[in-house]
């Protein structure tokens, strides 16, 4: 199998590691060990035998997981290596050669690149900065066909921050349903909408062939758990199971254990993620507020943000020379089919936010 290779990944590990200003991350700061102990005073885990554990994942973990749905049962959910592992999973198992296949961008580069690599005819559709980056419903029924078999969302989604609101999820839904499609909708941030519920709806429970993927990484702040889900119909997930077996085994006993103490405590997290969240976005608003080189829509949720800058230079060739004279690191919108634009995600921490724009400021301007 012949796949491209994942821009946005090469160009973070091939530059990331450098930068004294890293504007890349998608995530929130990382929890550590302490702190997720600070929740559960047990400590159970050190008398735990380091075995496979459960191998779809334990009670425990499943049960946190249920929690975040309304019309999810254990049968409906099984855990995965975070969700790059989930979505994978998914395609392997829905997924046959000539199968039609709507992506919509911009998106995790997973999103269409894995279902070209099986074979799969993939449209790709473009949300567009002036609708806020949100779908165009009646162009969005014009992409999708009967020929159609999965329609593949991120919302919220990164890189725009933007949220689909849940009245128009039910449309999209519609759609689907007038066209018999399944929909992959990633939520890998979904928890973190910065306006409203913090949780949008989730496609799985919206809709019979909705597939909902979720992991640890973004809202609970724990990438380095590599703990992820699969939420679907039970028949879906039993032929997600042949596939899982091949390549998984189970997640670590220890990642499951840390994972069923943060979504136990989801509240307390959310209140410390939403008060890094919060502090972000004033130091984006203020910072455009005086910007004249770059503009975007404010995100609605998420970690991230995508910035329109006007000189007429690549964006790889950009972020280069930026992190060269500068050290601040920024991802070229080219590695995500958006040329014209920079990827920052602005829950890194005051100092580093507010130095890294400080100097993308100082470079637009010296162009």
């Amino acid at each position: 199998m012949k796949i491209d290779s994942f821009k946005i990944e090469d160009w973070m590990n091939r530059y990331c590691p450098e930068a004294r200003y890293d504007l890349t991350s998608t995530c929130i700061k990382p929890l550590c060990v302490n702190e997720l102990f600070s929740f559960d005073s047990s400590k159970e885990i050190f008398n735990t035998s380091l075995s496979y554990g459960d191998i779809q994942g334990s009670l425990r973990l499943k049960n946190g997981i249920k929690s975040l749905y309304t019309n999810q049962g254990e049968e409906n959910i099984t855990v995965t290596h975070g969700a790059i592992g989930a979505n994978q999973l998914v395609f392997l198992a829905l997924l046959e050669k000539g199968d039609e296949v709507v992506s919509v961008l911009p998106a995790y580069q997973q999103h269409y690149s894995i279902p070209e690599s099986l074979g799969a005819e993939v449209k790709k559709y473009f949300l567009k900065e002036e609708n806020n980056w949100l779908p165009d419903l009646k162009e969005l029924e014009k992409v999708i066909t009967r020929k159609t078999k999965l329609l593949i969302l991120n919302n919220p989604n990164n890189p725009t921050g933007a949220v689909i609101p849940d009245d128009m999820l039910e449309k999209i839904v519609e759609i689907a349903k007038e066209n018999n499609v399944w929909i992959l909708s990633d939520e890998v941030y979904r928890g973190l909408n910065l306006c409203g519920n913090p949780y949008s709806k989730s496609i799985a429970d919206l809709y019979e062939k909705g597939i909902s993927v979720g992991s640890m990484s973004k809202t609970y702040s724990l990438p380095g758990l590599r703990v992820g889900w699969i939420a679907a119909r039970e028949d879906l997930i039993q032929e997600i199971i042949k596939h899982r077996e091949y390549n998984t085994i189970s997640v670590s006993i220890l990642d499951d254990y840390f994972a069923s103490i943060a979504l136990e405590n989801r509240d307390k997290i959310s209140e410390r993620n939403f008060r890094i969240m919060n502090l972000g976005k004033n130091i984006l608003k203020e910072w455009l507020a005086q910007e004249r080189n770059v503009d975007c829509v404010l995100p609605k949720g998420g970690t991230t943000i995508l910035l329109r800058y006007n000189k007429d230079i690549p964006s790889k060739v950009l972020c280069r020379n930026l992190q060269e004279l500068t050290g601040t690191a920024l991802l070229p919108g080219e590695t995500f089919e958006m040329e014209g634009y920079l990827r920052a995600g602005f829950c890194i921490g005051e100092e580093v936010l507010k130095t890294g724009l400080l100097n993308l400021s100082e470079y637009l301007k010296s162009l």
